[in-house]
């Protein structure tokens, strides 16, 4: 996936709060026009991991290379904003489909900058910080000499924050940079509510215990103590077995499993060995058969797409807590 090439090669109105940099400073070379209000809500000045941009007027061409990064831009209503996407994790939902359909697809995974600049975006928008590769000369410094704004999805530049509330903030500033600042407040509050209804379900059951397995045969590739992926777990009335490796991502050894037994058994559907597949591996794993999650055939099943700072995680939250607790369901 994304995340792991650049980690192996490697959103509340955040405009009511101080605009903290998340990294040096670098000033956007694209920013020099002049600085009148053209319409309601410019100029509107973000300082991004780093990367300090105004925006007098909202990106009339943007292209963004993940599906996250572009369902949140379809999510506030600017498909017709979009000139085109890149690197599709997972199915498209039946919601965006139609808009999706008029998209042009830029490449199936990352383009070359050749490819990218042929598109003649005026923004670009990474949703994984491998999306701006400077070996590939699609760093956000190189494209910003070709006039070119752009945005990192937040995830890979606060220190310290909630994944969750930084999902408010990713939304927010995202809708005051294309002039929308409204229709993501409404989102952000929609969102806040269906996190805060989840949790009020879940006062008083008792946690789960819960492994992530993304994939792997020697070793399980899941999900450490820091990120998105482990702080869902955590407000699904999950707990992550694995919370104590300070990563996002880490691999674990089978034997880690056995000893720390999960009572559940998150499978991330990712890749191309289907969920069923992984299941199959697990269930027929000899030296596994006394973990309470394989014993009991207890998996839950949670999509990539839906593990990031992305719209889909609120709803994703609830999802988890049905599938950990299924009595919530009744």
């Amino acid at each position: 996936m994304p995340v792991r090439r650049a980690r192996t090669a490697l959103v509340i109105a955040a405009a009511l709060l101080p605009l903290t940099a998340c990294g040096s400073g670098q000033q956007d070379r694209g920013q020099d026009e002049p600085q009148a209000a053209s319409a309601k809500g410019f100029p509107y000045t973000v300082e991004n991991c780093g990367v300090k941009t105004t925006f007098t007027k909202a990106p009339e061409r943007a292209l963004p290379m993940n599906q996250h990064a572009t369902e949140v831009l379809l999510e506030l209503g600017l498909a017709k904003s979009v000139t085109g996407t890149a690197y599709l994790d997972d199915k498209v939902l039946p919601k965006y489909a139609a808009d999706y359909a008029k998209i042009p697809v830029v490449a199936e995974e990352y383009p070359s900058k050749e490819k990218l600049l042929a598109a003649d975006p005026d923004f670009v928008y990474g949703g994984y910080a491998s999306a701006f590769d400077a070996k590939q000369g699609r760093s956000r410094e190189d494209l910003a000499k070709s006039g070119i704004r752009t945005r990192l999805n937040i995830e890979y530049c606060t220190k310290g924050s909630s994944a969750v509330d930084d999902i408010y903030r990713e939304v927010a500033e995202t809708g005051r940079t294309f002039g929308v600042g409204e229709r993501a407040d409404t989102w952000v509050a929609a969102a806040k509510k269906t996190v805060a209804d989840t949790e009020a379900r879940l006062k008083g059951v008792r946690p789960v215990s819960v492994f992530a397995y993304d994939s792997g045969d020697k070793t399980a590739s899941t999900t450490g103590g820091k990120g998105i992926a482990n702080e869902m777990i955590t407000r699904a009335g999950g707990r992550n077995v694995m919370a104590d490796v300070p990563k996002s991502f880490t691999d674990a050894s089978w034997e880690q499993v056995v000893t720390r037994k999960p009572d559940v058994i998150m499978i991330i559907d990712y890749g191309s060995t289907t969920v069923e597949q992984k299941k199959k591996r697990l269930l027929e794993d000899p030296a596994l058969q006394d973990v309470p999650a394989v014993r009991n055939k207890k998996f839950a099943v949670m999509p990539l797409s839906e593990l990031v700072v992305g719209v889909r995680a609120p709803a994703a939250i609830e999802r988890l807590a049905r599938q950990l607790h299924p009595e919530l369901a009744k």
